[in-house]
């Protein structure tokens, strides 16, 4: 089954040139536009895609709001990828904290634009360049770093952590601790349970902010 895609974006030259890289993949598949976040959540509900792809900046609804409203109205939400201009933009931070699963730059290449809804629709890796990593760590607060030490992390969960903070996949993680890719995703699980983080980027973040990790 192929990727399926919502573009979500006021510009239309900039959906038409998602659509077109997009679609030239045989493994994903454009199933619908909409201009203003507002129109998201009656399209996921009857469109059901697999991924989000949703500016950052819009008119009506900008994406933070929107993705908000996608997590919070729908049962098995989609993926969420922020669309921006610029990496260090805080609203770009901020949808990731609402729950956006990754983002990418409206001057990525066509490679770099099909490789990111891969990752964020497999759901195992995520994009967190340096500039979003130390906006994370500027948010840093004395909450974060009570929330991580609660979380009691085991020497093993706290090395599987660093590494999803450096975008590595569980097959990467697996090669890089010399363990099975079922550990590996235990571990997983566990850190996002201890951390009560919806997905890796929730908890990519809890990391930074608490210091658990430095935006090196």
């Amino acid at each position: 089954m192929p990727v399926t895609v919502l573009l979500v974006d006021d510009e239309p030259l900039v959906r038409a040139g998602l659509r077109v890289v997009l679609e030239a993949q045989p493994d994903i598949e454009v199933v619908g536009e909409a201009a203003d976040g507002a129109a998201v959540i009656p399209l996921v509900s009857r469109l059901r895609p697999d991924v989000v792809a949703m500016d950052v900046r819009m008119p009506l609804m900008d994406g933070i709001e929107a993705t908000r409203a996608v997590l919070r109205t729908i049962a098995e939400p989609p993926k969420i990828l922020v669309v921006t201009t610029f990496e260090n933009d805080e609203y770009v931070y901020d949808a990731l904290r609402a729950g956006a699963d990754g983002f990418l730059l409206k001057r990525a290449r066509p490679s770099e634009i099909v490789h990111a809804v891969r990752l964020v629709a497999e759901g195992e890796s995520l994009l967190f360049p340096a500039a979003v990593r130390q906006l994370a760590a500027e948010y840093g607060t004395s909450k974060a770093r009570e929330a991580m030490d609660r979380a009691a992390l085991t020497d093993r969960e706290g090395a599987v952590l660093r590494l999803m903070a450096r975008g590595l996949s569980n097959a990467e993680i697996a090669a890089e601790l010399i363990v099975g890719l079922e550990t590996v995703k235990t571990h997983v699980s566990a850190v996002l349970a201890k951390l009560g983080a919806r997905d890796r980027t929730q908890a990519v973040i809890a990391a930074y902010e608490s210091g658990f990790v430095a935006p090196s």
